[in-house]
């Protein structure tokens, strides 16, 4: 993937239509412990993407698998 220089500056609309064609995600994990006893553990995953996009990546990784079944 080539990558392009440009010196004009972009719009907030085309960082946002960048954001969703191309998708965005931040995987974060926490832990706070005291003398070697967990107190806290957090952890998030957040995809910012459109749904046409998220879905294309989700099934290559085989993540679309277990949303489509309902639950029993």
């Amino acid at each position: 993937m080539a990558v392009e220089k440009v010196n004009s500056s972009s719009s907030l609309a085309e960082v946002i239509d960048r954001i969703l064609d191309k998708g965005i995600v931040i995987d974060a994990w926490v832990r706070v412990s005291l003398v070697g006893i967990e107190l806290l553990s957090i952890e998030a995953r957040v995809v910012i993407a459109s749904v046409e996009t998220y879905l294309k990546y989700a099934e290559a990784v085989g993540l679309t698998t277990s949303a489509a079944v309902p639950a029993a």
